[in-house]
């Protein structure tokens, strides 16, 4: 039962805001609580996880305005305990069954996991079904992954993989061979013994370097969601694919602007872009991503370690590593700016994006934004430190959500000195082509170690 509470008036029209109550005959049902359905609680989560991943921080009552609107025409039976205080009903109850929490990060980890799955689902479904395998191998050993099939136990495996099943059955097959005759107990050798064969897991790491650049808060052509919404969206749903499936490979986060900062996957929705006049923070540095990745992935125990860009802009800034460099920039440009990180601005800058700037890959850098053309020694340092990451193992791919010829070209060019793939996408399904990239490259590296 809904019971009316009152009315809003908003731009001459009226909207019902609703108290939740139990049924009537709730006394009926000692101690029974109504539950909300999981569609409901789903288009709910799905509703708290788009507006969270808006440019601006939304607030509470915002939700509860957006929810109200989703479901007036809906009947929501509440326990009545969630109808009193502020009157935000529904935000109370998805605070109270363990999605929401009191911060400026308001969803737990279990609501970042179940909005995720979510958007997987969402991804997957319209994707064709059956295209890709997961985590498709002929090479057997030692692994996590225990497959159906059996083969011979040999002295030394593990024994907790013995297949008990079939163990006795070759012992039950073998007595009636040459005795003739079961008897209890069974006479039971190891010769019997069947153990499950496991796949041999094949391990890699992935860091997606996202551009938070303050082109990419343009909007797209999903409407009102900007180029970085798009990009959350998509990194959130592959994360979740990866633990789900993939959970002995790891997935790691760098946004850039001048400056790069590691970003925890819990932390995705939040991610904004810099904004112009933070100290310049906001210029396109490809370079500090590909060295706090290297940094990151020099310490990483994989076998296959891979680097993609994701970007709207071509290279804007690079580091100027000492006093000669900066001095060969100076003699043959006759304007230049220089940005040297200030503590102050990056501590500023830092609390109020929740997130920490790396500020060892360099001191300075040098700055310059040509219209529809890469500066020539920054595009150079850009191509040299590419060049490093593919020397220490790291394939580089780019994906590009902008169609500037200049920057294809760029792209390109850089790409053949890493032996590496570029593409533009449109950022409408930036999200399906990172999953079955994600999912073909597993692929590809599995079928490239077979014997």
């Amino acid at each position: 039962m809904i019971r009316e509470k009152g009315v809003m008036k908003q731009s001459n029209i009226y909207y019902k805001r609703y108290a939740y109550l139990k049924h009537e005959d709730a006394d009926e049902r000692e101690g029974e609580e109504k539950e909300i359905s999981k569609e409901i609680i789903e288009k709910m989560l799905m509703t708290i996880g788009r507006e969270i991943m808006r440019e601006r921080n939304v607030t509470n009552r915002e939700l509860e305005q957006k929810l109200e609107s989703m479901f007036r025409n809906e009947v929501i039976e509440i326990d009545k305990e969630n109808s009193e205080g502020d009157d935000m009903p529904l935000i109370r109850y998805i605070k109270k069954v363990g999605y929401i929490k009191e911060d400026e990060k308001i969803l737990t980890s279990k609501g970042f996991n179940v909005i995720g799955r979510l958007l997987l689902r969402d991804i997957m479904s319209t994707l064709k079904e059956g295209d890709f395998g997961m985590h498709e191998t002929t090479k057997y050993g030692y692994g996590t992954t225990t497959l159906d099939t059996s083969k011979q136990y040999e002295i030394g495996e593990d024994i907790r993989l013995l297949n008990v099943p079939k163990s006795l059955l070759n012992t039950i097959q073998r007595l009636a061979r040459y005795n003739n005759e079961i008897s209890i107990p069974l006479d039971i050798n190891v010769e019997d013994f069947e153990v499950f064969e496991c796949v041999k897991d094949i391990r890699t790491t992935i860091i997606y370097c996202i551009d938070l650049s303050s082109t990419m808060r343009y909007s797209t052509s999903l409407g009102d969601m900007s180029r970085i919404e798009v990009a959350k969206r998509a990194l959130w749903s592959l994360y979740i694919l990866n633990e789900k499936f993939f959970p002995t490979d790891s997935i790691y986060i760098i946004g850039f602007g001048a400056l790069a900062t590691k970003i925890k996957p819990s932390d995705i929705p939040y991610l904004k872009t810099f904004e112009p006049g933070n100290d310049f923070l906001h210029y396109t540095n490809y370079q500090s991503a590909f060295r706090l990745a290297n940094k990151i992935l020099e310490k990483d125990p994989s076998t296959e370690k891979r680097l993609v860009l994701i970007t709207d802009g071509h290279p804007s800034a690079c580091f100027v590593d000492n006093d000669m460099e900066k001095e060969k920039i100076l003699g043959a440009r006759s304007y230049t700016h220089f940005y040297k990180p200030d503590k102050n601005t990056l501590d500023n800058v830092e609390k109020k994006m929740k997130i920490h700037i790396d500020t060892s890959s360099g001191d300075l850098v040098y700055l310059c934004y040509r219209y529809k053309k890469v500066d020539s020694y920054i595009g150079e340092k850009t191509i040299n430190e590419a060049k490093k990451c593919y020397k220490n193992g790291i394939l580089i791919d780019t994906i590009m959500i902008s169609e500037e010829e200049s920057l294809l070209k760029y792209i390109n060019d850089m790409e053949k000195h890493v032996k590496g793939r570029s593409y533009y996408i449109n950022p409408a399904n930036l999200d399906k082509m990172l999953i079955t990239d994600y999912i073909l490259n597993k692929r590809n590296i599995i079928n490239k170690r077979r014997f």
